[in-house]
């Protein structure tokens, strides 16, 4: 496996970090909380919005160190953390406040896993087909909410415009009684919004255990859900 790395990660941990110490400094009143999760969302906000660096060996690490980071790109990178912060600031998640820990994928016993991937999906308007925020999604495994691997996914979910009408979920691991054994899980993906008829979709999935737990995310390892439509409750009843 390559070791890639994208060294703007450090680059724009330490600049956020730096602002926040600045903010705080001049006392801002609307900073309302610098935690480490608040500050990593910050982080993440940005690195979704700079351009990536990447190096796959130390002549890359010494390459990069004699050619620097521009200043425009700091400039550029002050500028996006700021926004980011403030965003963060705005819109805590619930977890926000909890340590680390509870915030990462922990693997609580020696037994084998049924480890499940990503789920993704999309709620549209059925009047228009456009994306629909404001919507609650449930995810139900054998007809009880489904436990999410650690704080940062919640259940339910909520659909945002800035998301597109998208929704994830990422569904916590499984005790197996052996390695390499087979199961089928049953989802059932339940969609309610003020003003709709509520919706839902079910599907299957068939995992095989192992002796490990899958900690870090991989994108290529995602399951897309059809797009649920949801239609308006004064539409839906001149349909019947």
């Amino acid at each position: 496996m390559m070791n890639v790395h994208n060294m703007m990660e450090e680059v724009v941990a330490q600049r956020v970090n730096s602002l926040y110490e600045q903010i705080k400094n001049a006392k801002a009143k609307w900073l309302s909380c610098d935690c480490e999760n608040c500050r990593l969302d910050a982080i993440s906000y940005v690195l979704n919005r700079v351009p990536a660096k990447y190096i796959v060996s130390g002549r890359g690490v010494t390459h990069a160190a004699s050619s620097g980071i521009d200043s425009q790109l700091k400039a550029d990178i002050d500028a996006v953390g700021l926004e980011g912060i403030r965003i963060v600031s705005e819109t805590k998640r619930p977890f926000h406040t909890q340590p680390r820990k509870a915030c990462q994928v922990t693997k609580e016993s020696d037994s084998p896993l049924f480890n499940f991937p990503t789920f993704a999906g999309t709620v549209l308007d059925g009047s228009t087909f456009e994306p629909l925020s404001g919507a609650t999604v449930v995810l139900k495994l054998d007809d009880k909410n489904a436990e999410m691997v650690d704080k940062t996914w919640t259940n339910p979910s909520k659909t945002y415009q800035t998301t597109n009408g998208t929704y994830t979920f990422w569904p916590k691991s499984v005790t197996a009684t052996s390695v390499g054994e087979t199961k089928n899980f049953h989802f059932t993906v339940e969609v309610s919004a003020d003003g709709y008829t509520p919706s839902a979709y079910s599907f299957d999935i068939a995992v095989t255990s192992k002796n490990e737990i899958i900690d870090e995310l991989d994108s290529t390892i995602s399951i897309k859900i059809r797009n649920i439509v949801l239609f308006k409750e004064d539409i839906k009843n001149d349909m019947e």
